[in-house]
C-alpha cells in the first residue's frame, strides 16, 4: 500500500482520513490522486473548497474533505505551516479523533500511542474475552487503557502496524484464520468456542427511509439547474439537481398536472417529462431512495437558489455519488 513505511506526517494524516469509514481498495487511486495534486500540506491548505470536494466525488462522508481543508489552513495560518509532533497537539486538529491521532503520532514521531481500528479491537476482545461494548464510552476507555499497557514501549509504530496488519490478515472478522493464529493457546475466545460472539456492538439504530424526487431541467439552449446544498444535512457543500423530498416518489401524471410542489408550479407552461434512472443508496443511518425525472422545457423557470448551466459542464461540480449514479456517470 502506498502509505505503508511512510514517516511524513501530512501523507500518513491524508491516508488515515481517507480510509475512514472507506476501504482499502476504494481509497487506495484517492490517495495517490490527493498526493499528486496536494503533495504538501501547503498545497492543501491553498486549494479551493470545490476543488476538494471534486477530488473527493465518489468517496461519501464529505464532511471528512471539509475538515482536512481547514485543519491545513490551520496548520498553515497558526502553526507557520508545521504539523504538530505530539498526540495531544495533533488530536486539537479539526476531524482528527484518538485513532488517527495515535497513528500519525507514533508511525511519524515514535510515540508511544496505541491505536484503536475495528481490527485492534477485535483481535483484544476476543483474545482477551471482553464482552464490554466496543462503541460504548466505557468500552473505548477500557480497550484504551489495555492498548496502552500492551504496545511496545521501544517500538510502538511497528506494534501499532502489525497489530493493525495482524487483525486485518489472521483475526478476521468472518471466518478467522485460527490455525494459523499464534495466540491461539492464550485466546479466550478461541478456546471457549465464542468467535463469533466478539467484539461485541451496541444495538444498531434503525435507519430512517427518505425519498428524493430529483429533475433535470433541460432548455433548448441545453441548460440546466444546479444548487450547492446547505448546512443541516447530508452532503453539505455539493451541488445537487433541483430536488422534492416527500413520503413517496412523485408520479409523472402528478407532476404534469400539478408541476412540482415546493419547487415549481407547472401554469399551464408546456414541458416533456420522463423518468430515467431510480436508486437505492445505503448511508450509515439513512436509506436513501431516489428517482430521476428529465423534464425538457422552453425556458428554464426562476427558482430561488439555483443557478442555470450548460450540461456540458456538469462534470466540473462535485455531486454526491448519488446524483452522478443517477446520471450514469
Amino acid at each position: 500500500m502506498p502509505w505503508k513505511g511512510i514517516s511524513d506526517p501530512y501523507l500518513i494524516w491524508l491516508s488515515e482520513v481517507i480510509l475512514q469509514q472507506t476501504r482499502v481498495d476504494q481509497g487506495w487511486n484517492y490517495f495517490l490522486k490527493f498526493k499528486k495534486q496536494y503533495p504538501h500540506i501547503s498545497d492543501l491548505a491553498n486549494a479551493k473548497e470545490d476543488d476538494v470536494l471534486k477530488l473527493w466525488e465518489g468517496l461519501g462522508y464529505y464532511s471528512r474533505a471539509r475538515n482536512l481543508l481547514a485543519a491545513a489552513r490551520y496548520v498553515e495560518q497558526e502553526l507557520n505551516g508545521i504539523f504538530p509532533n505530539n498526540y495531544t497537539d495533533i488530536l486539537k486538529l479539526k476531524g482528527v479523533g484518538p485513532y488517527t491521532a495515535a497513528a500519525i503520532a507514533s508511525f511519524a514521531f515514535g510515540e508511544r500511542k496505541a491505536v484503536l481500528d475495528g481490527n485492534v479491537y477485535r483481535v483484544l476482545s476476543r483474545c482477551f474475552g471482553i464482552s464490554t461494548a466496543i462503541d460504548s464510552t466505557k468500552g473505548k476507555k477500557e480497550f484504551e487503557k489495555l492498548s496502552d499497557e500492551l504496545i511496545d514501549a521501544k517500538k510502538p509504530a511497528l506494534y501499532n502496524q502489525a497489530i493493525m496488519d495482524f487483525g486485518a490478515e489472521i483475526c478476521l472478522p468472518k471466518n478467522p484464520r485460527c490455525s494459523d493464529c499464534p495466540l491461539q493457546n492464550e485466546c479466550y475466545a478461541y478456546n471457549a468456542d465464542e468467535i463469533a460472539q466478539f467484539p461485541v456492538k451496541l444495538k444498531k439504530l434503525k435507519k430512517r427511509t427518505r425519498h428524493f424526487n430529483y429533475f433535470m431541467f433541460t432548455d433548448q439552449k441545453g441548460n440546466t439547474l444546479i444548487r450547492r446544498r446547505g448546512k443541516g444535512d447530508i452532503w453539505q457543500g455539493l451541488y445537487e439537481l433541483p430536488c422534492v423530498e416527500a413520503e413517496a416518489f412523485l408520479s409523472k401524471n402528478a407532476v404534469k398536472k400539478n408541476g412540482i410542489p415546493g419547487l415549481w408550479e407547472n401554469h399551464g407552461v408546456t414541458f416533456e417529462l420522463n423518468k430515467i434512472a431510480e436508486r437505492t443508496h445505503i448511508l450509515t443511518h439513512q436509506k436513501i431512495k431516489a428517482v430521476l425525472f428529465e423534464l425538457k422545457i422552453f425556458k428554464l423557470p426562476p427558482i430561488n437558489e439555483f443557478q442555470e448551466i450548460s450540461i456540458n459542464k456538469l462534470n466540473n461540480f462535485a455531486f454526491p455519488r448519488l446524483i452522478n449514479l443517477l446520471l450514469g456517470n
